[in-house]
Parts: structure tokens; sequence; C-alpha cells
């Protein structure tokens, strides 16, 4: 009786949730007065997009190949085109130095970790460099996207135009080593700002097509894993798909084991945790027993941040743990408003430390 539910929830999380994903956090994002015509249209819009895609792989099929292939999973997918040299990888020639210039910076975003070294290759080939002056206007809210940025030098300011304001508010700066305009292609919509040049600005492109073979299934995998974790924090459930996906590229996973200290008293610090599974405790000098306990969903390391002091305890694992951290510029580049929340919430065990 099992094996059939699995296979519903199977069917569910590759087929069915990675839509209604993406359509859910593009309603939040357009906020349109007719949520049901545009919802629609958006889904037509995807399903063109699809039977394109599918059409042209059909229309290549080899003759006296098995129907079954047809069913094959995203994954066998990209295989086929690649085995049968169906899809023309786009190629730009580059030095070695630019290769390992791009994988570098790429690196730096979620999208592309989770990629393993071949595809990595092919990724960074199809890649090409685009210069842009300062007042450029690189991607317009609203306009389709068919490519993904990934900044090499440069700053670039992000705007947003929200329904009933006259003016575009200023979401984020765009700095090195940071992706933008992935959104588009992962959920096939719109773009959902605008982005300027603020200086001159070097960036790495990558074009549609390579995005959908290579990148994009493995990423919306990745994103669901990463944002189930971000959901669990309480700190962070309040960001919307938009924010969380950011997040996504400044977390780091490091896991602990039973009795591992995770940082020590006096020690100067610069990166703020949150724990995914297991529980830990903070120790101070002086004291016999914990000061403070630590589980799933909580946060620490944001007091030495905050103060601009050494650690004030000893944190140290009473059980295997699973910890994402960043460090403390980059979270507050991202998530701003969060320090204030971080400030009000530091009474929670400051007096015990005192």
């Amino acid at each position: 009786m099992n094996k059939p539910q699995e296979s519903i929830q199977e069917y569910m999380n590759k087929y069915v949730k990675p839509i209604f994903d993406g359509l859910l956090c593009q309603i939040l994002k357009v906020r349109p007065d007719d949520v049901i015509g545009w919802s629609i249209n958006w889904l037509k819009k995807s399903q063109s997009q699809s039977q394109k895609q599918y059409q042209s792989y059909q229309s290549d099929e080899e003759e006296g190949k098995n129907n079954k292939q047809t069913t094959k999973s995203n994954a066998g997918f990209h295989e086929e085109f690649d085995k049968n040299e169906k899809f023309k990888q786009h190629v730009i020639e580059k030095t070695k130095d630019q290769i390992e210039k791009i994988k570098k910076k790429i690196l730096n975003s979620f999208l592309f970790k989770v990629l393993d070294e071949q595809n990595l290759e092919t990724v960074i080939c199809a890649m090409e460099v685009k210069k842009f002056q300062a007042g450029d206007i690189v991607i317009r809210q609203g306009d389709d996207g068919n490519e993904l940025y990934v900044i090499d030098e440069g700053e670039l300011e992000c705007t947003k135009k929200f329904p009933n304001k006259h003016q575009e508010q200023k979401l984020k700066t765009y700095l090195p080593g940071e992706c933008f305009g992935e959104l588009a292609l992962l959920y096939n919509a719109p773009r959902a700002a605008t982005i300027r040049a603020t200086k001159p600005v070097v960036a790495f492109t990558l074009d549609r097509q390579t995005f959908d073979l290579y990148v994009k299934d493995v990423a919306i995998r990745k994103r669901e894993q990463m944002e189930q974790i971000i959901n669990t924090i309480d700190l962070l459930k309040s960001l919307d798909s938009y924010e969380k996906l950011q997040f996504c590229d400044v977390l780091e996973e490091k896991k602990y084991s039973k009795g591992e200290k995770v940082i020590n008293q006096e020690e100067q610090g610069d990166t703020i945790y949150l724990i995914a599974e297991g529980e830990l405790e903070a120790y101070k000098d002086g004291y016999q027993d914990k000061v403070y306990s630590y589980q799933s969903g909580d946060y620490f390391g944001e007091l030495a941040l905050l103060q601009n002091s050494p650690r004030q305890a000893t944190i140290q694992a009473i059980t295997d743990c699973t910890l994402y951290y960043c460090d403390f510029k980059s979270f507050t580049r991202l998530m701003g408003p969060l320090e204030q929340i971080l400030r009000r919430n530091v009474a929670r065990y400051k007096h015990q430390l005192q």
C-alpha cells in the first residue's frame, strides 16, 4: 500500500510542486488584481515553452526508439541530448585564466555550487563576458528574461515598481560575485525588478538554453531543500521567496559531532550560525552549568557581532548537528531589516552572560 503513495509523492515533488511554487512566487511579486486571469496566462506561457522544448526533442528522435524514452526524467532527457548531440553546446573560447576566474565567481552562487564538475565545465564554456557602463539598464522589470548574470566587476542597483506607488523602490545593491536574473529562468516569468549599473560593470552571462539543460532542475531541487531549512529558522520565516533565494547564496553548511565546540569564549568572530538540526549549549567561564540551550530553528553568534566584542560564551554540540552559517557582513547586506530583530532579541540571554 505504501508504494503507490510514494509514487504520488514523488510525482508531486518532481512535476507539480515546482510549477505551483513558481506560480505562487510570481503572484506575490507581481500582485496582479486579476489573480486568476494572470495565473492562466502565466501557465499558458510556461506550457507553450515546455511544448516547444518537447516537440524539438521529439522531432529529432531516431526511428525505432522505444516510446518509453519520452517518459524519461529531466535528467535522462538531458543525457539523451548530450549522447545524441541533439543539443548544440554553446561554447565561447576562453583562456585558462578566464576559466578559473569565472569558476571562482560563479561558485559563490548556490545555483552553481550544486553542479558536478562535468556540468560546471559545460556551463563555464557557455558563459559570455559582457560589459556595461554606469547608467545602463541591464534588465528591466516586466521584460522576458533569457540570461542570468554573475558580476565580475562593478556595482548595480536593483529597484522595483510596486502597484499603486509612483516611484520605484530600491531593493538592494549587487556587488562582485553575486548572481542575478535567475528567477526569470527558473520560473519562466517576466523580470521581477529593474537592475541598473551604478558603476562600470563586467559580468559573465549564461543563456537560457544552457541554463535549462544543465542548471535549472538541480537548482530548483536544491532551492527547495534550502527553503525547507530556512523555513525552520524563526528569524527567517517572514522572508519572501526572492529574499530566501538570495539568502541561499551566502549560506554554507557544516556538520558538527556530539561534543564538538562550534565557538570558543573570548575568540573573535564574524559569523552567525543557524541551526538546521541538533541541539547545542552555551557555557561561560566560572559557570558549572549551561547558560543557554539551543535547538533546531535557533540561531547564535550575533551577540559578538552586534556589540563588536569577543565571543562571550563557548557553544558546544550536545548532539550531532547540521548548521548553516555566513559572515555577518553578508547577512546584514542582504537582510538589513533583520538586524533590528537581532538587536531586539539580544535580551533573550544577555542577562545570563553578565
